[in-house]
């Protein structure tokens, strides 16, 4: 199903109460219980709200409650405006799907008057003087603010570990990595501090986190909403982590925005329609994952058969070598600048920047000078190869993740650059094509290794195929429920 519903055409519409009733009558896979808010989805506590049975404040104390609760252990809020947050959930909010839900940012976006650290020394005091268009498109859907959440530095890893921030641990185990970029974000919703937290995805960090922790992540199709920031490569994204698929996919609905691909609006239910998924375990260098992550994506493809969908195994149509080359040339392009903006400023880099950092930029440094126009080419080209690969199928099934997520230290940013650089793009393998590409993919929580660590499958669609995504997502979330599978570390 899908309601033509975004930003623009919602907000301030005559029909738009209906609208909001009929959304929020879709109950959430888990029982109504007014007295325990952490139990209820986002668009659940929307509902509260919008029938005066509690208000927003009520909602955002609870929430600032359970943070406090459990970030001690998990770290996954870096940043709390609790006060502003309260002063708001005080105010007239908009009438939406969403509003007076608690919320927080990802640490490497702006929220006017708040700290911005991207996780680095060099912006360690920084103050954000505007908001990013992402959290506005939350701010003007009625969604109150609580804090930053933490992050790799400038979103670098796959892991949230940074030197000024600290390593976030992983609800169901702590000792374990909980992904990243979005590491925080995924870290919050799992471990029950909100129901949905904002995200962003340059390379795999909104797939990444949400499969290490067990939660609901879509990565939308390049330029599906403005970002409001210019890069070498056009392969970063914004949108969430949730616990359900459709409180991702209203969050989505509400940011769609500015994009020359026609909108997808709120998909709101399943579809009849069946699909033909293409299916690969093997990653981009001909090697298998780990036995637990092989064990879990076929289970998956299993499920999806069950239900009536086709299978079809499939050759990954990517060269691993030219595609991690020209990625990483890309991805380290963004250091080398902040490696000259360090000097520039009378610093010494190893004082402000992370080893991972400097490495990546030193790596950079080393390139022919044609480099990064050599790596902007071979996208262009990967990504007509993935739209004709896709054209055969209506979605691609694969692992998002060769092993599940690894001890804290294993990939910390202080790991020497070329151990740490080999273990990046053996761990990152199958994530990073579909930011090259554009295409939207996402990681549904359905797998679990045997040390209790979730596994996330990836689907992936054409360009625009958000909409079949949601789809697909909402019959597998009706078919294997997981929102109700709280992990060990979890606010109740």
């Amino acid at each position: 199903m899908t309601v033509r519903l975004n930003r623009r055409t919602f907000l301030g519409t005559a029909a738009a109460s209906a609208i909001v009733a009929g959304a929020a009558s879709l109950r959430p896979p888990f029982a109504y219980a007014k007295e325990n808010f952490g139990k209820l989805d986002a668009m659940a506590q929307a509902e509260l709200v919008r029938k005066k049975e509690v208000t927003a404040l009520e909602l955002v104390d609870a929430a600032i409650a359970r943070i406090e609760a459990v970030n001690p252990k998990v770290n996954a809020v870096v940043t709390e405006f609790f006060d502003k947050a309260r002063a708001a959930a005080k105010g007239k909010l908009p009438d939406s799907p969403l509003s007076g839900v608690p919320y927080l940012i990802k640490d490497l976006d702006d929220v006017k008057g708040t700290r911005h650290t991207s996780g680095s020394r060099l912006f360690a005091n920084m103050i954000s003087d505007k908001t990013s268009p992402v959290p506005e498109s939350a701010i003007k859907a009625g969604m109150v603010i609580l804090g930053k959440t933490n992050t790799p530095e400038f979103g670098l890893l796959g892991t949230t570990e940074s030197l000024l921030l600290g390593p976030c641990h992983n609800p169901w185990n702590l000792e374990h990595s909980s992904g990243g970029s979005s590491g925080g974000a995924a870290a919050a919703v799992a471990s029950g501090m909100l129901p949905v937290a904002h995200a962003s995805d340059g390379g795999g960090s909104i797939r990444i986190p949400a499969s290490t922790c067990g939660v609901f992540g879509m990565k939308p199709s390049r330029g599906r909403m403005n970002i409001g920031l210019k890069m070498a490569a056009d392969i970063g994204v914004e949108n969430c982590v949730s616990r359900t698929v459709r409180d991702n996919a209203m969050v989505f609905s509400l940011s769609e925005d500015r994009s020359p691909l026609k909108p997808v609006g709120f998909i709101s239910g399943p579809s009849k329609k069946r699909l033909k998924i293409a299916f690969n375990t093997v990653n981009y260098y001909g090697k298998e994952p780990h036995e637990d992550v092989k064990a879990a994506v076929e289970a998956t493809a299993k499920l999806c058969a069950g239900l009536g969908h086709e299978i079809i195994e499939v050759q990954n149509p990517v060269n691993g070598e030219e595609m991690i080359d020209a990625f990483l040339t890309v991805w380290a392009s963004g250091p080398a600048d902040l490696l000259q903006l360090a000097k520039s400023k009378g610093l010494k880099p190893e004082d402000v920047l992370e080893p991972w950092t400097i490495g990546l930029a030193e790596f950079f440094a080393r390139k022919p000078k044609d480099a990064l126009q050599k790596s902007l080419a071979y996208f262009a080209e990967a990504e007509k190869k993935v739209n004709a690969f896709m054209a055969n199928y209506d979605t691609w099934l694969t692992p998002v993740l060769q092993t599940p997520a690894p001890k804290l230290g294993d990939q910390a940013p202080t790991v020497p650059f070329d151990t740490l650089y080999k273990r990046t793009i053996e761990y990152v393998t199958y994530t990073p094509i579909h930011n090259i590409a554009g295409t939207p993919a996402m990681s549904v929580p359905l797998g679990m290794s045997k040390d209790g660590l979730p596994i996330g499958s990836q689907f992936a669609a054409a360009m625009g195929g958000e909409g079949l995504l949601y789809a697909l997502a909402y019959e597998l979330e009706q078919a294997q429920p997981w929102a109700d599978k709280h992990a060990p570390t979890y606010a109740s």
